[in-house]
């Protein structure tokens, strides 16, 4: 997982679908997901830590 597209596809194999049409919006509510997915043991530690990273990457470009 490098790209914030990959963060996107891993949420889509779990049917969630995030599109707000507000760019910070939509990073908030992945992070959620993603912090959901880990909490629930979906995903792993390492996944978990590079959908982060990707997320608070992308999300520092807008601020």
């Amino acid at each position: 997982m490098k790209t914030f597209y990959d963060v996107q596809q891993l949420l889509k194999r779990f049917g969630s679908f995030i599109y707000t049409g507000h760019r910070l919006g939509d990073i908030e509510l992945m992070m959620d997901e993603v912090r959901q997915l880990y909490t629930d043991n979906l995903i792993q530690a390492d996944e978990f830590q590079k959908a982060v990273l990707i997320l608070r990457a992308e999300q520092n470009k807008f601020q």
